[in-house]
């Protein structure tokens, strides 16, 4: 089945999964064991259909990539000069293909083109097309790379926040003015290390048919991205970026709830976070917490999580989008303007190989390193409803 075909089919068994319960459930809101388990059975082919159509689109993005054609047809007219500019340093096709000659060769085909970092440095600086590559799979593996803002530092990065705001006054004709003071408050943006090491054996290495360009730019933007995305959402600050989950310098808590998570706690969430914040807000929550919700429905006996039916398109609660994260903690839910969260990337990456370590077994290890940090710079921007531990729906 298409795509189109898979989110067509999802919203007719979800349109028939309310209509059952609706039509089953007793005056108490209720269903018998049997309704109950039909109505999972419903549940777990939405779920399926799910993953399905997310299975295909990623797919078709990956044939999309590689029916891209390698080689570009000219069709301008041969000029007398060159008019193509020359990428130079990290960005230049040489220091690609120097940096692989190098890695094929344990390093001892070192050319002149990889001066812009040594080894004695921690590693060379990976090419300037991987490093966009490699961000690329950041950000596809990490959600928080797609909705905050991304700065790149070249030392401590200092942000000035207005603390306080001079407010207005009414005056009389000739009365005297007063004058508000503005603070200032500063955050400064550091660097924590944050590296992933893998091993290749040697055969696979020295095969020019084995693609290492694109296992280690998969392998590790997809470990970097999971360590900088629970960083992102749970760390503390000690040795990691502060999390918008962290109970201090995270997001604002708006309430802890005494009781099982309700339609109208989602809208208290929803009003609870400024007007100005909420145009661009959306949530980001564990896909237990989301299995909660979408069994909820408002006064009206609507249920207030909506599917997705066209392709691309984010499922939504209340109208605003919803991200879900394996990261995300179980008993919170977060809804606010995330760009107002910062990730301070210092420089950029680098690659070293460990060769000595595993020559034992044949293999060869290769690690890649990163300097990140990551702030909230508005707590009021993110508003977080701290849920029951027993978070059973009402």
């Amino acid at each position: 089945m298409t795509v189109k075909e898979l989110i067509e089919k999802r919203a007719k068994v979800w349109e028939a999964a309310k209509n059952f319960v609706d039509t089953h459930e007793d005056n108490n809101g209720n269903l018998s064991a049997e309704d109950s388990a039909t109505y999972e059975r419903m549940e777990n082919e939405i779920n399926e259909l799910t993953n399905s159509i997310e299975r295909q689109q990623r797919a078709e993005r990956i044939e999309q990539e590689l029916s891209k054609p390698v080689n570009t047809p000219i069709k301008a007219r041969p000029a007398a000069g060159n008019d193509t500019e020359e990428k130079k340093g990290r960005a230049s096709d040489e220091y690609k293909k120097a940096m692989l000659n190098a890695m094929r060769s344990n390093f001892r085909q070192i050319s002149d083109v990889l001066q812009e970092g040594v080894d004695s440095d921690g590693g060379y600086l990976v090419p300037e097309e991987y490093d966009k590559r490699l961000i690329d799979v950041l950000e596809e593996e990490n959600i928080m790379r797609g909705l905050a803002t991304k700065i790149t530092t070249s030392g401590q990065h200092k942000i000035n926040i207005a603390a306080t705001k001079p407010a207005a006054a009414w005056i009389e004709e000739k009365g005297e003015l007063t004058f508000g003071d503005a603070t200032f408050d500063q955050i400064f943006m550091d660097a924590y290390k944050l590296h992933v090491a893998i091993k290749v054996t040697e055969e696979l290495l020295y095969d020019s048919a084995f693609n290492l360009e694109s296992y280690i730019i998969t392998q590790f933007g997809r470990a970097l991205g999971n360590a900088e995305e629970d960083a992102f959402l749970n760390g503390d600050g000690k040795g990691k970026p502060v999390g918008i989950f962290a109970k201090t310098g995270g997001g604002h808590v708006l309430s802890t709830l005494s009781a099982a998570l309700k339609a109208d706690d989602m809208l208290d969430l929803v009003y609870g976070l400024k007007r100005p914040y909420r145009k661009k807000a959306s949530f980001i929550m564990n896909d237990a917490t989301l299995a909660i919700i979408r069994k909820l429905k408002d006064n009206n006996g609507a249920y207030i999580w909506q599917p997705s039916y066209q392709a691309g398109e984010p499922d939504r609660v209340l109208g605003y989008t919803v991200h879900t994260s394996a990261f995300a903690p179980t008993d919170a839910i977060s809804f606010g303007d995330y760009s107002y969260y910062n990730i301070g990337d210092r420089g950029t990456r680098s690659f070293a190989e460990l060769r000595e370590l595993f020559a034992g077994n044949g293999m060869i290890g290769y690690v890649a390193k990163e300097r990140v940090d990551g702030k909230l710079i508005l707590p009021e921007a993110i508003q977080i409803m701290k849920m029951k531990a027993d978070k059973t729906a009402g």
